[in-house]
């Protein structure tokens, strides 16, 4: 049962250099799909290779066959096109109130028209991956409510009037994949909803939501309700990860769990694992965490992917013991706060962090919950 893994992973991995020249080259059509297809494979086995030797309890394919980490819902979709571009501020996690800010012009897509699954993206990753893991093999796949992302008031009303009906639609789609990844064998999967982090921001995010006609409140209510309907697929154990924005080292969202803890917690039943990204001040106290059913698991997300400086030790197990405080210790587990690449040009810190990261990880675990 995946309650028992104590060193968790998130999901997406550093692409290797070969790798991301290797795309470039199929993209641009100096490639064979064949010809890529063996380099991906090369670097999924390299990145379980490389989890499996850190030490940690359950791996991942590193997301080597991904774009992005929310590839599997919106690259393989129909009913999305360009539109113009739009600026997002992102930011970097330093200290409080030192914050470091870039503002990305980036390629935005839009849904419309009314959307249907291609193909299957993450078939491929776990039918490879289960003959490749010697530990249990998790697969993520990114929440309905992603969509927010795709959904635009100016070019997806004809399609969907209501973006609740697009996140409905795109449950469906993440349920069809979770059903199909079952009947490979499957039994462990996590969905990534940093859309609920995101939530957690008061002054900007939810801002940014209510003016593009989607209602905070109702994302709360109705929205978490449809994340918890892509877990009804028996045989499988799902977790539900939240962060606040993981892009090439910046975020884009701050704020503790309270104002989210208990709607998210209480209404996502179907879920027997939360792994929360707990790295630095922008996540706020661990008394959130008191809201969480007891027969659930907490991952604490306690390991940064976003800075290069490793973690003490000693100071992590006081974080463990302080989470302690409002949950019990024997059903909870640790990881880092988010993958090393949710994008496809990953962090930025070099290689060699990330594997003493995972095996910081997977020492810190064993030694708590031996």
């Amino acid at each position: 049962m995946a309650a028992e893994y104590r060193a968790e992973v998130i999901g997406s991995m550093l692409r290797p250099d070969y790798l991301k020249d290797a795309r470039k080259r199929w993209e641009a059509g100096n490639l064979d799909t064949p010809d890529f297809k063996q380099v991906e494979d090369r670097a999924v086995d390299e990145m379980i290779a490389l989890q499996e030797r850190c030490g940690v309890d359950v791996v991942t394919d590193g997301e080597m066959r991904r774009t992005h980490f929310i590839a599997p819902l919106t690259d393989v979709i129909s009913g999305v096109k360009p539109i113009p571009a739009f600026t997002r501020v992102w930011r970097r996690p330093h200290e409080k109130n030192q914050k470091a800010e870039q503002t990305d012009i980036q390629v935005q897509y839009a849904v419309v028209d009314r959307i249907h699954r291609l193909r299957s993206l993450t078939n491929e990753e776990f039918a490879y991956a289960r003959g490749r893991a010697k530990k249990p093999l998790k697969v993520t796949l990114p929440s309905p409510l992603m969509m927010t992302l795709r959904w635009s008031p100016e070019y997806s009303r004809d399609a969907y009037p209501d973006p609740f009906a697009l996140f409905r639609d795109a449950a469906e789609i993440v349920r069809a994949e979770a059903r199909e990844l079952a009947a490979l064998g499957c039994e462990y999967i996590q969905i990534d909803a940093p859309e609920l982090g995101m939530l957690c921001d008061p002054e900007r995010r939810r801002e940014d939501f209510a003016e593009r006609g989607m209602d905070p409140e109702r994302l709360l209510t109705e929205g978490i309700d449809i994340i918890n309907s892509v877990a009804e697929v028996s045989g499988v154990t799902f977790a539900l990860h939240l962060c606040r924005g993981n892009n090439k080292g910046y975020y884009v969202g701050e704020g503790g769990y309270e104002s989210i803890a208990k709607q998210v917690f209480q209404r996502a039943g179907n879920f027997a694992r939360f792994l929360l990204e707990y790295d630095d001040w922008r996540s706020g106290s661990f008394e959130p965490i008191r809201e969480i059913p007891h027969n659930k698991s907490v991952v604490l997300g306690l390991i940064s992917t976003k800075r290069v400086e490793l973690e003490s030790a000693d100071g992590v197990v006081e974080r463990i013991d302080e989470a302690s405080k409002y949950f019990p210790r024997e059903k909870m587990a640790l990881s880092t706060q988010c993958g090393f690449g949710t994008v496809w040009e990953g962090n930025p810190i070099p290689e060699a962090t990330q594997e003493a990261k995972l095996r910081l990880v997977a020492e810190i675990a064993h030694r708590v919950w031996q």
